[in-house]
């Protein structure tokens, strides 16, 4: 492996770890169920798949030119944010009022049927939009990517390497963290803690929702 493969690796798999909305929406989506956690961070992986596609067929460079699609993604990538922030501040409280009616925390989602379906469709959409509605990926990629193309070498086969790298291991992370809070499950989902998470979460996302709408009003 080369020397800027491996600084790659290191540098992609820091992206990928560092907590944010998607770490967020995962942990969040898992204290409701193993499946939904697991659904979610394939959704993440999918919406960075996005990402890196429209990076490596550079058109992640027309987005980042064009002033006006930028500013929608944005806004987008904002509300939604605040959507599932606000939701998850919402799920807190209410469990809050409710904390006398279980000593465990919330039922477990039923492992097979309709209903099941549809939370893990929703899970996995959550986590798909959550990324894909991100503004600052295409930035990031089109800055990225580049600078681990070795000079003289074709740019399409090594950005494609690049790309698959980053999915590889959003593949391996979030399904990992979605796993490891169901591992705890029975502590995580104790009242408290639930809230806890619930509001902590919440709290993370309402304030990277506002953060991306400030920014583009201020723009």
């Amino acid at each position: 492996m080369d020397g800027q493969l491996i600084a790659f690796t290191g540098i992609a798999a820091g992206m990928v770890t560092m907590p944010g909305a998607d770490f967020a929406v995962v942990v969040r989506n898992a204290l409701d169920s193993r499946r939904a956690g697991v659904a979610t961070a394939v959704g993440v992986a999918g919406g960075l798949l996005v990402h890196t596609a429209l990076a490596v067929a550079g058109l992640a460079a027309v987005l980042v030119a064009v002033p006006a699609l930028f500013g929608a993604v944005q806004l987008l990538g904002g509300v939604y944010l605040l959507y599932l922030g606000v939701g998850a501040l919402i799920a807190a409280v209410r469990s809050a009022g409710a904390h006398a009616d279980s000593a465990t925390g919330p039922a477990a989602a039923p492992a097979d049927g309709p209903a099941a379906l549809l939370g893990t469709a929703r899970s996995l959409r959550q986590g798909f939009l959550t990324n894909a509605l991100n503004p600052k990926a295409p930035v990031l990629f089109l800055s990225l990517l580049p600078q681990f193309v070795p000079a003289g070498e074709p740019a399409l086969p090594r950005t494609l390497l690049l790309a698959t790298m980053v999915v590889a291991m959003a593949l391996v992370w979030f399904p990992a963290v979605a796993l490891l809070v169901d591992r705890l499950g029975n502590w995580l989902r104790r009242p408290r803690v639930t809230r806890a998470l619930e509001a902590t979460t919440g709290a993370l996302l309402t304030a990277l929702g506002g953060v991306l709408l400030i920014e583009l009003v201020l723009a």
